[in-house]
């Protein structure tokens, strides 16, 4: 019965179904019984979870590119959906040095044609636009920020993520503001590790690879630390706050953080050993330091999440140790057991974390 079993029944759109995060999202929406459909450009990456598990036989496709004004308007006028949820993105940062100006268009023309739809919408729809946790400005301080704090950034991605802020900002006070049909919120959250992910330069999947094909791993930047949080984490974030909105229950139009626990900040160096005992490998020799860094990433970076715990009673679920452990079942299914049916591993998984969430008592599990 999570989230008060609102999405049962319901027509949810998501941009970047196919991505790493949209598969997951719409794997647990199917699961709440929800009628899923997908907008998206490509599938991002081969292998890739929307494929090894059969996504594509159960979610509502559409193929297109999410700057393309006419055809997402129209894609979003035939399903008219109840909730639109907006993560269509180019998300990684290496890409952004080699592809800035197709990163900028992505994410910035991207969020304004969400935009555009959503004020053609002429039904009740909640509307959930993720950006990033590189949206803010980052001074690598200690503190974590807040939804208050400057937004902007330094490199392509960043500054890209701060721009999709402003632009949802212009719309949200220029028009879809008085829109009664219309709830909005914003959500940020960033470093989401978990099973199915394959995208490029991204430690897990080097690690998983590696490991799968008896190599040390080779990182760039071990003491770069990192508040590390599975992905069901955010999504039970933006599934939250789409409730609260849809029912009246949240401030409309505002933005909210999902991050993990203060125990989840840890090193490159000390996820990829923690990974590698999980795999059994000696933890002791699983890596070595490359020395390469070939562009800037910062070395800090936290939300604070205290706006979500007081408005929409949410908080992490899992401890690291047990994120890291979902992490390792799902590629060790995937690479050493050659599971075939890695959609019902995912849905266990979704279920014990929807256990663990019920046991803590949070209020969207009950």
């Amino acid at each position: 019965m999570a989230f008060n079993n609102i999405y049962k029944g319901k027509k949810v759109l998501i941009t970047g179904n196919t991505g790493f995060k949209g598969s997951w999202l719409s794997a647990w929406l199917l699961g709440l019984g929800a009628d899923v459909y997908g907008y998206s450009l490509s599938v991002p990456t081969s292998p890739s979870m929307y494929e090894t598990t059969g996504l594509g036989r159960k979610v509502r496709q559409h193929f297109g590119d999410i700057r393309n004004r006419d055809e997402f308007n129209s894609f979003v006028q035939e399903v008219r959906p109840d909730f639109l949820i907006h993560l269509a993105a180019q998300a990684l940062v290496l890409t952004s040095y080699k592809e800035p100006f197709g990163t900028i268009s992505t994410n910035v023309v991207g969020t304004a044609v969400v935009c555009e739809a959503v004020r053609n919408i002429t039904w009740d729809c909640t509307c959930i636009l993720i950006t990033s946790d590189k949206a803010y400005d980052n001074v690598e301080w200690i503190w974590g920020y807040r939804e208050t704090d400057r937004l902007g950034g330094k490199d392509v991605y960043s500054g890209s993520k701060g721009a999709a802020e402003l632009v949802i900002k212009a719309y949200w006070y220029s028009f879809i503001k008085d829109m009664k049909n219309i709830k909005l919120g914003i959500a940020r959250a960033g470093n989401v590790i978990g099973g199915g992910d394959w995208a490029a330069d991204r430690i897990i999947v080097d690690c998983v690879k590696s490991f799968s094909e008896g190599r040390t791993v080779e990182i760039r930047s071990p003491r770069a630390t990192r508040p590390w949080q599975h992905v069901l984490e955010p999504l039970s974030g933006y599934l939250t706050l789409a409730w609260h909105l849809a029912e009246g229950r949240s401030g409309n139009g505002e933005a909210y953080n999902f991050g993990p626990r203060a125990e989840q900040t840890k090193t490159v160096f000390e996820l990829v050993q923690d990974l590698a005992q999980m795999w059994g490998l000696d933890r002791e020799n699983a890596a070595k330091l490359t020395g390469d860094v070939p562009f800037h990433e910062a070395t800090l970076l936290k939300l604070n999440c205290d706006k979500a715990l007081a408005y929409l009673h949410w908080h992490s679920t899992l401890h690291y140790e047990e994120c890291v452990r979902f992490i390792a079942d799902w590629y060790k299914a995937f690479y050493i057991e050659k599971d075939s049916d890695l959609y019902a591993l995912t849905m266990r998984q979704i279920a014990e974390y929807v256990e663990k969430a019920q046991k803590q008592e949070l209020e969207w599990a009950l």
